[in-house]
């Protein structure tokens, strides 16, 4: 019988990656970043409306399930499912 990793294992194994390998994937020009150390950073107010092609799905809820399941697991589930199938999507 296998069993799954736990959420901690899972997090201790994940690979962190530079925040400019991650904006590169997304079509986002070095310039505008504002880093704030290697793994995180900001794009410019007026981003979006400069490039319109990009679409915003806004996560929302009174209160979690009975489960558990709340906003962010609905968020991560949701970009890694577009992910999936081919769209490119960062959940924030």
């Amino acid at each position: 019988m296998s069993t799954f990793p736990t959420d901690l294992e899972i997090a201790q194994n994940a690979k962190i990656q530079h925040i400019r390998h991650i904006a590169s994937k997304l079509n986002i020009a070095e310039d505008d970043l504002e880093y704030y150390g290697k793994y995180k950073a900001k794009i410019p107010l007026g981003y979006k409306q400069e490039n319109p092609k990009g679409k915003l799905i806004l996560v929302t809820a009174m209160s979690p399930t009975k489960y558990g399941e709340g906003k962010t697991t609905t968020s991560i589930g949701l970009s890694d499912g577009l992910n999936y199938i081919g769209k490119k999507t960062v959940a924030v």
